[in-house]
Protein backbone atom coordinates (compact mmCIF):
# COMPACT_ATOMS: atom_id res chain seq x y z
CA UNK A 1 0.00 0.00 0.00
CA UNK A 2 1.35 3.45 -0.88
CA UNK A 3 1.97 6.17 1.71
CA UNK A 4 -1.07 8.11 0.49
CA UNK A 5 -3.21 4.95 0.68
CA UNK A 6 -1.98 4.43 4.25
CA UNK A 7 -3.04 7.98 5.09
CA UNK A 8 -6.41 7.54 3.37
CA UNK A 9 -7.06 4.19 5.05
CA UNK A 10 -4.98 4.13 8.23
CA UNK A 11 -6.91 1.14 9.61
CA UNK A 12 -7.32 -0.49 6.20
CA UNK A 13 -10.47 -0.75 4.12
CA UNK A 14 -13.55 -2.43 5.56
CA UNK A 15 -13.76 -6.13 4.78
CA UNK A 16 -16.85 -7.89 6.07
CA UNK A 17 -16.18 -11.36 7.40
CA UNK A 18 -17.70 -14.19 5.38
CA UNK A 19 -19.79 -15.12 8.40
CA UNK A 20 -20.90 -12.22 10.61
CA UNK A 21 -21.37 -13.55 14.13
CA UNK A 22 -23.23 -12.15 17.12
CA UNK A 23 -19.82 -11.36 18.61
CA UNK A 24 -18.97 -9.20 15.58
CA UNK A 25 -22.30 -7.41 15.95
CA UNK A 26 -21.74 -6.83 19.68
CA UNK A 27 -18.22 -5.46 19.12
CA UNK A 28 -19.36 -3.25 16.24
CA UNK A 29 -22.31 -1.83 18.20
CA UNK A 30 -19.93 -0.98 21.05
CA UNK A 31 -17.67 0.90 18.59
CA UNK A 32 -20.68 2.87 17.34
CA UNK A 33 -21.99 3.49 20.86
CA UNK A 34 -18.65 4.77 22.17
CA UNK A 35 -17.78 6.90 19.14
CA UNK A 36 -19.05 10.28 20.42
CA UNK A 37 -17.14 9.84 23.68
CA UNK A 38 -13.96 8.82 21.83
CA UNK A 39 -14.38 11.73 19.40
CA UNK A 40 -14.80 14.21 22.24
CA UNK A 41 -11.65 12.87 23.90
CA UNK A 42 -9.69 13.15 20.64
CA UNK A 43 -10.81 16.71 19.90
CA UNK A 44 -11.08 18.33 23.32
CA UNK A 45 -8.94 21.39 23.79
CA UNK A 46 -8.16 21.72 20.06
CA UNK A 47 -8.08 25.35 18.97
CA UNK A 48 -9.21 26.68 15.59
CA UNK A 49 -5.71 26.38 14.13
CA UNK A 50 -5.45 22.74 15.19
CA UNK A 51 -8.94 21.98 13.82
CA UNK A 52 -7.68 23.09 10.41
CA UNK A 53 -4.93 20.44 10.34
CA UNK A 54 -5.28 17.78 7.64
CA UNK A 55 -4.59 14.07 7.97
CA UNK A 56 -3.08 13.95 4.48
CA UNK A 57 -2.26 16.36 1.63
CA UNK A 58 -5.50 17.50 -0.02
CA UNK A 59 -7.47 15.71 2.70
CA UNK A 60 -10.14 17.04 4.98
CA UNK A 61 -9.37 19.05 8.08
CA UNK A 62 -10.21 17.74 11.52
CA UNK A 63 -13.18 20.13 11.52
CA UNK A 64 -14.44 18.73 8.19
CA UNK A 65 -13.99 15.14 9.40
CA UNK A 66 -16.11 15.81 12.50
CA UNK A 67 -18.84 17.49 10.44
CA UNK A 68 -18.65 14.68 7.87
CA UNK A 69 -19.22 12.10 10.60
CA UNK A 70 -22.38 13.92 11.69
CA UNK A 71 -23.62 14.08 8.07
CA UNK A 72 -22.75 10.46 7.37
CA UNK A 73 -24.19 9.06 10.58
CA UNK A 74 -27.46 10.95 10.12
CA UNK A 75 -27.72 9.33 6.71
CA UNK A 76 -26.84 5.88 8.03
CA UNK A 77 -29.35 6.09 10.90
CA UNK A 78 -32.01 6.99 8.32
CA UNK A 79 -30.97 4.07 6.11
CA UNK A 80 -31.39 1.67 9.04
CA UNK A 81 -34.87 2.99 9.71
CA UNK A 82 -35.80 2.73 6.03
CA UNK A 83 -34.57 -0.86 5.85
CA UNK A 84 -36.53 -1.74 8.99
CA UNK A 85 -39.78 -0.23 7.70
CA UNK A 86 -39.64 -0.86 3.95
CA UNK A 87 -38.81 -3.85 1.77
CA UNK A 88 -35.32 -3.37 0.32
CA UNK A 89 -35.55 0.41 -0.07
CA UNK A 90 -33.27 2.20 -2.50
CA UNK A 91 -31.31 4.65 -0.38
CA UNK A 92 -30.33 8.15 -1.41
CA UNK A 93 -26.59 8.64 -1.79
CA UNK A 94 -25.12 12.08 -1.17
CA UNK A 95 -22.06 13.96 -2.39
CA UNK A 96 -20.08 13.84 0.86
CA UNK A 97 -17.13 15.72 -0.65
CA UNK A 98 -19.42 18.61 -1.61
CA UNK A 99 -21.23 18.53 1.73
CA UNK A 100 -17.83 18.98 3.40
CA UNK A 101 -17.42 22.27 1.53
CA UNK A 102 -20.78 23.81 2.47
CA UNK A 103 -20.77 26.80 4.86
CA UNK A 104 -21.93 24.77 7.87
CA UNK A 105 -18.66 22.78 7.67
CA UNK A 106 -16.91 25.92 8.94
CA UNK A 107 -18.86 25.98 12.21
CA UNK A 108 -17.32 24.99 15.51
CA UNK A 109 -17.36 21.21 15.92
CA UNK A 110 -19.59 21.39 19.01
CA UNK A 111 -22.71 21.44 16.83
CA UNK A 112 -21.76 18.18 15.10
CA UNK A 113 -20.69 16.57 18.36
CA UNK A 114 -24.16 17.32 19.76
CA UNK A 115 -25.71 15.72 16.67
CA UNK A 116 -23.46 12.68 17.03
CA UNK A 117 -24.26 12.29 20.72
CA UNK A 118 -28.00 12.31 20.00
CA UNK A 119 -27.87 10.14 16.88
CA UNK A 120 -25.59 7.58 18.50
CA UNK A 121 -27.75 7.37 21.62
CA UNK A 122 -30.82 6.61 19.50
CA UNK A 123 -28.89 4.48 17.01
CA UNK A 124 -27.47 2.30 19.79
CA UNK A 125 -30.94 1.66 21.23
CA UNK A 126 -32.14 0.72 17.76
CA UNK A 127 -29.11 -1.51 17.04
CA UNK A 128 -29.33 -3.31 20.38
CA UNK A 129 -33.00 -4.09 19.71
CA UNK A 130 -32.44 -5.77 16.33
CA UNK A 131 -33.51 -9.38 15.99
CA UNK A 132 -31.75 -11.96 13.83
CA UNK A 133 -34.40 -11.35 11.15
CA UNK A 134 -33.90 -7.57 11.39
CA UNK A 135 -30.15 -7.99 10.87
CA UNK A 136 -30.86 -9.73 7.56
CA UNK A 137 -32.98 -6.83 6.25
CA UNK A 138 -31.37 -4.99 3.37
CA UNK A 139 -31.30 -1.75 1.45
CA UNK A 140 -30.12 -1.11 -2.07
CA UNK A 141 -27.28 1.29 -2.76
CA UNK A 142 -28.13 2.70 -6.23
CA UNK A 143 -24.58 3.56 -7.27
CA UNK A 144 -23.88 -0.13 -7.92
CA UNK A 145 -27.25 -1.78 -7.10
CA UNK A 146 -25.55 -3.50 -4.17
CA UNK A 147 -27.77 -5.08 -1.53
CA UNK A 148 -26.42 -4.22 1.92
CA UNK A 149 -27.70 -6.04 4.97
CA UNK A 150 -28.13 -4.23 8.26
CA UNK A 151 -25.62 -6.58 9.90
CA UNK A 152 -23.06 -5.65 7.24
CA UNK A 153 -23.87 -1.96 7.62
CA UNK A 154 -23.27 -2.14 11.37
CA UNK A 155 -19.75 -3.33 10.54
CA UNK A 156 -19.29 -0.65 7.91
CA UNK A 157 -20.21 2.09 10.37
CA UNK A 158 -18.14 0.69 13.23
CA UNK A 159 -15.25 0.80 10.74
CA UNK A 160 -16.32 4.31 9.66
CA UNK A 161 -16.12 5.55 13.25
CA UNK A 162 -12.67 4.05 13.79
CA UNK A 163 -11.46 5.11 10.32
CA UNK A 164 -12.23 8.80 10.88
CA UNK A 165 -11.05 8.76 14.46
CA UNK A 166 -7.70 7.52 13.11
CA UNK A 167 -7.71 10.44 10.63
CA UNK A 168 -8.19 12.89 13.47
CA UNK A 169 -5.37 11.37 15.51
CA UNK A 170 -3.04 11.50 12.49
CA UNK A 171 -3.94 15.13 11.80
CA UNK A 172 -3.33 16.09 15.43
CA UNK A 173 0.22 14.80 15.12
CA UNK A 174 0.94 16.60 11.81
Amino acid sequence: MSDIENLKFPIGKFNAPDLITSEHIKTWIEAIKSFPERLIAATKDLNDEQLEKQYRPDGWTIRQVVHHCADSHINSFTRFKLALTEDKPVIKPYAEDLWAELPDADLPIASSIKILEGIHERWTVLLESLTAADLERQFIHPENNELISLKQNIGIYAWHCNHHLAHILIAKNN
